[in-house]
């Protein structure tokens, strides 16, 4: 799956001037991001934003495969008008006991919609309050650069197991 946020940058703009159904080439993704082999370790995706989207495609697939796997997906955003996928993760999560979505927003004064989730940046408070032991699970992390660094400090900190990724 391909997604992107449309800002305020020269691409996107051009991206945004292009007429629907123009055809564009695009390298494949980079990097693997495929859910562990070992089901007795819970998966744990922490996302922010628009890197939400390899993961979405990962527990969509676990769910059509009926992977044994606890997931758990924690997803930051600003805003609840701005989380791409939310509703049908939430809709997954009806339906697939396996699977649990924390999903929280970041920047609610500025909300046009309601929010009853979660609020706040995800860390290890946040963490701990929906997982048992932060150091038992494969942690899959993507998002802005700078949520990226900081999560994976917190978790080298509190001993938590990080998937390596091959670019």
């Amino acid at each position: 799956m391909f997604a992107t946020r449309m800002r305020d940058t020269a691409f996107k703009r051009s991206l945004k001037k292009m007429p629907f159904g123009t055809v564009v080439k695009m390298d494949s993704a980079m990097g693997s991001f495929t859910l562990h082999k070992n089901s007795a370790k819970p998966a744990v995706f922490l996302a922010g934003g628009i890197g939400i989207t390899p993961f979405s495609s990962i527990v969509r697939q676990a769910d059509h495969d009926r992977a044994p796997h606890r997931l758990y997906l924690f997803y930051s955003n600003r805003l609840p008008e701005e989380a791409p996928f939310v509703e049908a993760l939430q809709n997954l999560e009806k339906t697939n006991p396996q699977f649990r979505l924390i999903a929280t927003m970041t920047d609610m004064p500025r909300a046009k919609k309601t929010w009853n989730g979660e609020t706040g940046r995800i860390n290890q408070e946040m963490l701990s309050k929906y997982l048992n032991d932060l150091r038992g699970p494969i942690y899959y992390v993507a998002g802005p650069p700078a949520m990226v660094s900081g999560l994976r400090k917190m978790l080298m900190a509190s001993g938590g197991r990080r998937r390596r990724h091959q670019k």
